[in-house]
């Protein structure tokens, strides 16, 4: 009995309670992508040279 109030009291590691939370995948899974695009944009534009 003492075995399994040991295996309960035990910290759930955070990945595991990154992936078993819907909201932040979610979360994640929209951030990344918009913050990847707006980080490309700007590499782009920075890329475009001024016209005289």
């Amino acid at each position: 009995m003492s075995d399994d109030k040991h295996i309960e009291d035990k910290e759930i590691p955070v990945m595991q309670r990154v992936l078993d939370n819907p909201f932040i995948l979610l979360f994640i899974g929209i951030a990344v992508p918009t913050l990847t695009y707006i980080v490309w944009g700007v590499m782009e534009l920075i890329s475009v040279p001024i016209s005289q």
